[in-house]
């Protein structure tokens, strides 16, 4: 059996960000044949069908039957996607509290900042900026957490 040398395999996760950015530029629903086209036909069918398959399974992609085959959707644009893998990784940590609190101290001051004012938009929604980006906006979603802080 051939190993493949760390320095030749490609980085975690890049193939599956390949596939969903295809999707995430598609006007719809993509086949495997499709996403391979898009992505330049240097992946094999089988391999792009299968990183599809994995999408779904993980709740990313949404396929719907096509023929014989199925067509894919991204379920999420790219932000909702990285909050979603992010709320994923909290709740496998019996220490919240701590997961947080190391997060935040590894914020730079910009983003401290950015998640200061969301909150707080997040408190009191009729705060000027908490609601000018729209329903999907930077506040959307943000709920409070057990005993009714966020």
């Amino acid at each position: 059996m051939s190993e493949t040398s760390p320095a030749q395999r490609r980085p975690s996760g890049e193939l599956e960000a390949s596939v969903l950015a295809a999707l995430w530029a598609a006007e719809g629903p993509l086949s495997p044949a499709e996403v391979q086209s898009a992505l330049g036909g240097r992946l094999a069918r089988t391999t792009v069908t299968t990183i599809l398959t994995r999408l779904h399974d993980k709740g990313a992609v949404s396929r719907s039957r096509a023929g014989r085959g199925f067509a894919y959707s991204p379920i999420q644009d790219s932000a909702g996607l990285t909050a979603r893998r992010m709320r994923s990784e909290l709740d496998k940590q019996d220490d919240r509290g701590t997961a947080l609190a190391r997060f935040v101290s590894q914020l730079t001051d910009e983003d401290e900042q950015l998640l200061r004012s969301l909150l707080e938009g997040a408190k009191d929604p009729g705060q000027a900026g908490a609601t000018d980006t729209g329903p999907q906006g930077p506040g959307a979603g943000l709920r409070p957490g057990p005993g009714g802080t966020p």
